[in-house]
């Protein structure tokens, strides 16, 4: 939930930055992207202690996840290249990978819970 609610606050302030400020926007995604990739790798580490019909279920689930964190750091880097024109172009694909990413890892995250709880 705590990180549900940081990711919501920090997808509302992508919004709100203009290209003068493409650094502090690009550094701001890398350090959401490490935290998130630190926490997908910790998911990981739980999946690992699953049955293995479990494991294997969970596979996809998480590969699915590092593409979307793969996707989002290509994203950020043509965030960090972008040019005045293309700014809100890059600025709303960057938000939208961030948004995906963001949104999967939540659903992840709950269906490992429910995995642990039963």
């Amino acid at each position: 939930d705590n990180l549900q609610a940081e990711t919501k606050a920090a997808a509302q302030d992508l919004k709100d930055y203009t290209f003068a400020q493409k650094s502090e926007f690009t550094e701001k995604l890398k350090g959401q992207l490490a935290e998130i990739n630190q926490e997908l790798d910790q998911l990981s580490a739980r999946v690992e202690k699953f049955s293995a019909a479990a494991k294997a279920e969970a596979q996809p689930k998480l590969q699915a996840l590092r593409d979307k964190a793969t996707q989002l750091g290509r994203q950020v880097d043509e965030a960090g290249n972008a040019t005045e024109s293309t700014w809100e172009s890059v600025k709303t694909g960057t938000k939208k990978a961030y948004d995906e990413l963001k949104d999967g890892f939540i659903q992840a995250r709950q269906w490992v819970s429910e995995k642990i709880a039963p």
